[in-house]
């Protein structure tokens, strides 16, 4: 009997069987990314010692990993037929068919790239013991399956920051190993930036010397006031050999590494070491703090000697098709003084300093042209206008790549909402010190990589997306794991899998399970699976708490209402929690019938103010990135993240004024309004300077905000004020000044809980 699934997610027992069978395992089935079809036997492949592989030369990377991953987990194997590669030129390069029945493995590929994906699903049907060589037993027994797979985008891809902080060889080698097992086929490597120049420049030795180290580092949050810093002089870089062994070693597994050589801006490194490269001339320091700095290369002959020098080692080094030139957040400030950068602009009939970058880039991109390779950079590269040929990676939401694709360019889709592995991703005030933001795994397994303004035709030009790993709060490999890892699980198959097939509960599934491999291959990564969401609901005409878990089976939900701990003896929670007073609830998930507790225990404050029930109505919706639970959730008793402005509670909006309606619904008594204002200037985030407030149809009366900290509150108190309607106009920041970060570009305005009592 066969049975078809397109979820992929079959428990099939884990158990030892028979005394006739004794140490043959069987596997369960739960194969990240998953597959786009599956079809699952009630029988077995027996592995054992009698198993021999049968292959030709055009795979022999994906055999010879197959034998050394067998013979890693105690099974040694020989030269046979039961497990045999065969080439079908019908199949596109990266498909595979993985066939197993009783007595054979097939794996059909038309390239060894594809024969290597259908390793990687074989290696999740064998016991996680083989990831380290713990497996103590002599026989498996493989489900018999049959598996049609092929990944829905060419590029796909995680990002990694060493500039910011340093990782050792074996790391970057681990790292890519992760990549590949989750048939991710790219990995970008950011390798110079203020903080430090990484990769080994022969010519120019004062690179290594001195922008490859910083004095000191930042201690703490930017956001805190005064900066700290530790005294200690930090940095590396790795090798031209180094770096040799690491591109052989991603070639092995099937991965391109694509190296970023930041330039116009994120160049104080380098010109730390060679001060001749900016525009003053002046020595500076190699940055020891985040952030974006004014000096950046000047437009002058002798720093595009310098970076065709260091382009022509890079290339010798990448055989990448791609090489990525940053382009990101470059103040124009030191161009519009600079002599050489004015000549520049009239000599070659520029407009202004815009178009003077879009002539940097494009200059740099005729140079790589003439070397047969192409640009890729982030998506400022479009600012000026865009270079003929280049690739746009877009970060700064969709927009970038909307454009870019309309106008016939390569995309590769990487927005903050949905990609930024650095921002936090569970609202636990515990979590580890992060930029900011909130990407909780289930808005990057939703994230779909064609932006819906896109025509048919145009999504073509949309390659696929990566996750990116900036590591300015990293300073530990196990931490860079932590913010990666599940994340980098869910990004795999929104580029891998069918998107019609996905399901988020199916994937939770299948990641319960796939955390033991994770363990295995001692990867420490975030476990937010026995995490309980709460929201608010109307309900009956009530307001409500509803609380749900992302893993249902044999668990349930205990709650107090009084603020203390759940434990065993704790009401179980059944149907959602009527809100008619403020008050503290916690929760957590419990084992059925068992006093074990799964992950942590949520606390939900509830401030039941006197908006809370009523309408609201915003006349511009929050940016769809940063929407929250909507305009209602600015007055459902819930206030958001002390760090999170991504969290559901938050509700952003870019460049925009807004205009705030509470209708409370009757005429009742206003002593005080509240409410605060993210001011995260490092991630775009301005307070307002001023909000206005209006009752009913009385005239607007204007409050001033302080500036001074990272969240920005207001509150103002009345008397004898009534009214049943409240109106507060939020005025947009504006333009962000130059020398910070963002500048030029609008400031987002990030509101919270507006407190009525």
């Amino acid at each position: 009997m066969h049975f078809k699934t397109s979820f992929g997610f079959i428990i099939l027992l884990l158990t030892v069987l028979s005394c006739q069978q004794k140490n043959i395992e069987t596997q369960e089935i739960a194969i990240i990314p998953q597959p786009n079809s599956i079809e699952v036997s009630k029988t077995f492949f027996v592995l054992n010692h009698t198993t021999g592989i049968n292959y030709d030369n055009i795979f022999e990377i994906s055999a010879d990993f197959l034998k050394s991953y067998l013979e890693s987990g105690g099974i040694e194997v020989k030269s046979g037929n039961n497990i045999t590669f065969i080439e079908d030129k019908n199949l596109q390069k990266e498909a595979y068919s993985l066939n197993v029945i009783e007595d054979s493995i097939e794996i059909k590929a038309s390239t060894d790239q594809g024969a290597f994906y259908a390793v990687q699903t074989l290696r999740q049907l064998l016991p996680v013991e083989f990831e380290n060589a713990s497996f103590k037993g002599n026989q498996v027994n493989i489900p018999s399956v049959v598996i049609e797979d092929s990944p829905q985008f060419a590029y796909r891809g995680m990002h990694l920051d060493v500039s910011r902080h340093v990782f050792s060889l074996e790391f970057i080698k681990k790292y890519i190993d992760a990549i590949a097992m989750l048939k991710m086929n790219t990995f970008h490597w950011h390798l110079t930036d203020d903080q430090g120049w990484r990769i080994e420049i022969k010519k120019y030795p004062k690179l290594q010397e001195i922008a490859a180290y910083r004095d000191e580092t930042l201690v703490g949050h930017y956001s805190d006031q005064p900066h700290q810093f530790d005294g200690k002089k930090y940095g590396g870089f790795y090798s031209q050999e180094e770096i040799k062994d690491i591109v052989a070693y991603a070639q092995e597994h099937f991965v391109t590494i694509i190296p970023e050589i930041e330039m116009p801006g994120h160049s104080q490194a380098a010109i730390a070491a060679y001060p001749e490269l900016g525009c003053t001339g002046e020595k500076v320091e190699v940055a020891k703090k985040w952030g974006v700095f004014e000096d950046i290369y000047c437009t002058n002959d002798e720093t595009f000697d310098f970076l065709e020098d260091v382009l022509d080692e890079v290339l010798e080094l990448f055989p990448s098709k791609y090489i990525h030139i940053g382009g990101d957040e470059a103040p124009k400030t030191r161009w519009k003084s600079c002599a050489n950068c004015q000549t520049r602009i009239k000599e070659e009939g520029l407009k202004d300093e815009h178009e003077l970058q879009n002539y940097f880039i494009t200059r740099i991109e005729k140079y790589l042209n003439s070397k047969g390779r192409q640009i890729i950079g982030w998506d400022e590269i479009l600012e000026g206008g865009l270079a003929p040929n280049a690739t746009v990676m877009s970060w700064r939401g969709t927009s970038g790549a909307v454009e870019a694709a309309k106008s016939g360019h390569n995309v590769v889709m990487t927005p903050t909402s949905h990609c930024y592995f650095d921002y936090y991703q569970s609202d636990n005030e515990d979590e580890p010190l992060a930029i900011g933001g909130f990407l909780h795994l289930e808005k990057v397994y939703g994230f779909n990589p064609i932006p819906e303004e896109l025509t048919s035709e145009e999504a073509q030009y949309v390659l696929g997306a990566q996750g990116n790993i900036w590591t300015e709060y990293m300073p530990a490999e196990d931490q860079v794991e932590y913010m990666a890892f599940p994340r980098m699980l869910a990004m795999s198959e929104v580029l891998w899998s069918d998107s019609e097939q996905k399901s988020y509960g199916d994937f939770v599934k299948r990641l319960e399970s796939f955390h033991k491999r994770l363990d295995a291959l001692d990867i420490n990564y975030a476990n937010h699976l026995y995490e309980i969401e709460s929201n608010i609901i109307e309900e009956d005409g009530e307001i409500k708490l509803e609380l749900n878990s992302l893993v249902k089976e044999g668990k349930v939900i205990r709650v107090t209402l009084n603020g203390d701990k759940p434990n065993y003896e704790s009401r179980v929670y059944t149907k959602p929690i009527v809100i008619d007073t403020s008050r503290t609830i916690k929760a957590a998930v419990f084992k059925f019938n068992s006093n074990e507790k799964l992950g942590k225990t949520i606390i939900q404050n509830i401030n039941y103010h006197k908006g809370v029930g009523g309408k609201i109505i915003i006349n511009k919706q929050p940016h769809k990135a940063y929407s929250g639970s909507g305009s209602k959730g600015l007055i459902n008793g819930i206030s958001g993240s002390n760090s999170r402005f991504g969290d559901k509670e938050w509700l952003g909006f870019w460049g925009e004024d807004i205009m705030v309606e509470i209708d409370l619904g009757e005429e009742k008594e206003i002593k005080s309004i509240e409410t605060r204002f993210y001011n995260g200037n490092g991630q775009w985030i301005y307070a307002p300077k001023e909000i206005l407030v209006a009752f009913d149809n009385e005239q607007y009366q204007s409050f001033k905000l302080d500036d001074d900290g990272s969240l920005i509150s207001f509150k103002s108190h009345f008397l004898d004020q009534s009214a049943k309607k409240i109106y507060i106009k939020v005025q947009n920041y504006g333009t962000i000044p130059e020398g910070k970060q963002g500048a030029g570009h609008k400031a987002w305005t990030f509101i919270d809980e507006i407190i009525i009592n």
